[in-house]
């Protein structure tokens, strides 16, 4: 008598089993789907692939002939963990599919196009994409090629280039566990990762990404749009908008907290950020905070290194090259952006293109109270100048410049910070050792460092020259 298969048996799924061929020619589009209803049915299950490439997202004809997208793995309310075991197996999308606004007639629109999907084109909106699912997901070893430098680009759609979500993975509403693990998205239209978690937190519920590449995707390595706790280590957003399709913002990770979902408890570690069109980092909307970053690189080659403008961001130990924006100062403390241990540099071979973005603007200046800069240190080789602030404090730092250009880090000055440039402090409180080539400053305290400041208002204000000429004396510029 044959003994009964184990219930875990039962749960393993192939696409094979449901038609797929895996020989890089045939699309497989169906097979994933069959596959998907019947993990669905079972309530969760494994997932097993082969080290081969499936094709898939060959459009098909709609009612009125248009091409329609086409459903991949599509998961939804599983009860159990959905498991996707790659073992190196390849997803491409197949060649010559339309992605972007087109006429009936199959030619694209030509203007801009800001809502509304008549005439809108995809392949897929997500090669996977796993929703409620209270199991759980779990996907390992796997290569989502979105294939988009060999598709037919149409018109753009939205307020700004392509959007139109086409995507590597989908992650949405999940109360399980979600684990990626050595994913590689790439050349999607749209984000390489798209993660929209609970909108409450989940105590005790791991989500943890490792070794996720997200490389040449159209509009965001990752946008992370609402959830809690998630732990990115060990992984890399590069070259976004750099392929076929470039939409704004073109960021390596965009925290955007969207649907008045919140944005808590985010950490980043050994992570690299680089040469995207746009931010290597951007968190400007929404209800975020509380996102920390240790060991990090983010390289700004075209753009801004960072734009934290949101509360309780924290930097260790990161590198930075390019230029800060919107660095985010607050009363509290707790709620300014913290720097400790961070290098800052110009150093153009650090630099995965050998460019750098180091333009200033007024985003650039670090306004606002408590930005921290602790044991941070400023090496500026070439054109690059020290950071311009007006509140920050600087602890511990050491900043060296090469530039003849008039340096304004100014602020609070604690601990001993040695300063090795042309700098102008104007009216900085110096609470500790202070030495700007080679000469301690003397003390001042935040009461002497508002008298000048008033007195230089009033003057400026009376137009007297010679109170002008009696303050110029008590701003220090090293030369």
């Amino acid at each position: 008598m044959l003994a009964r298969p184990t219930y875990a048996a039962e749960l393993a799924f192939t696409p094979e089993r449901y038609g797929a061929r895996g020989d890089g020619r045939t699309d497989d589009s169906d097979a994933f789907a069959r596959l998907s209803d019947a993990v669905n049915a079972a309530g969760g299950g494994v997932v097993q692939l082969r080290k081969t490439t499936y094709l898939v997202g060959t459009q098909k004809p709609g009612p009125d002939g248009a091409p329609s997208e086409v459903r991949l793995m599509t998961f939804a309310n599983c009860r159990r963990m959905v498991t996707i075991r790659g073992n190196g197996a390849r997803l491409l999308c197949a060649p010559g599919q339309r992605y972007g606004m087109f006429q009936p007639d199959g030619t694209p629109v030509a203007k801009i196009v800001p809502k509304g999907i008549v005439g809108r084109a995809r392949p897929y909106a997500a090669m996977i994409d796993a929703r409620f699912c209270a199991g759980g997901v779990h996907i390992e070893n796997l290569e989502l090629d979105g294939n988009s430098g060999k598709h037919i680009i149409g018109g753009k759609r939205g307020d700004k280039g392509w959007q139109i979500g086409c995507v590597g993975i989908a992650l949405r509403n999940n109360s399980g566990p979600e684990r990626l693990i050595n994913v590689n998205a790439h050349h999607q239209p749209h984000d390489g990762f798209y993660i929209d978690g609970p909108r409450e937190p989940t105590p005790g519920v791991e989500r943890r990404f490792t070794g996720i590449v997200a490389d040449m995707n159209g509009r965001q390595g990752m946008s992370l749009v609402g959830g809690h706790g998630y732990r990115i280590e060990r992984s890399r957003f590069s070259r976004t908008g750099r392929g076929a399709v470039a939409s704004a913002p073109g960021a390596g990770v965009d925290i955007e907290a969207q649907r008045k979902k919140p944005i808590r408890d985010i950490a980043f570690s050994d992570c690299r950020f680089e040469d995207n069109r746009g931010c290597a980092v951007v968190a400007d909307s929404g209800n975020t905070a509380d996102v920390r970053f240790a060991d990090c690189r983010f390289v700004g080659t075209d753009n801004w290194a960072v734009w934290p403008d949101k509360p309780g961001f924290a930097f260790d130990r990161c590198l930075f090259l390019g230029n800060l924006v919107h660095v985010y100062g607050d009363a509290d403390p707790r709620r300014a952006t913290r720097f400790t241990g961070c290098r800052f540099t110009d150093d153009p071979t650090l630099s995965p293109t050998g460019k750098l973005a180091l333009r200033k603007s007024k985003a650039s200046l670090i306004k606002g109270e408590n930005v921290l800069f602790d044991g941070c240190a400023f090496t500026m080789i070439g054109e690059g100048v020290l950071p311009r602030s007006d509140a920050a404090i600087y602890r511990n730092c050491r900043m060296t410049q090469a530039s003849p250009k008039i340096a304004t880090p100014r602020g609070t000055f604690e601990g001993r910070n040695i300063i090795e440039a042309k700098a102008d402090l104007g009216f900085s409180v110096i609470a500790g050792p202070t030495i700007v080539n080679g000469k301690e400053l003397p003390l001042r305290s935040r009461e002497e460092a508002q008298k000048l400041k008033d007195a230089r208002e009033k003057s400026t204000s009376n137009k007297s020259a010679a109170i002008e000429g009696a303050l110029r004396s008590s701003v220090e510029i090293q030369v």
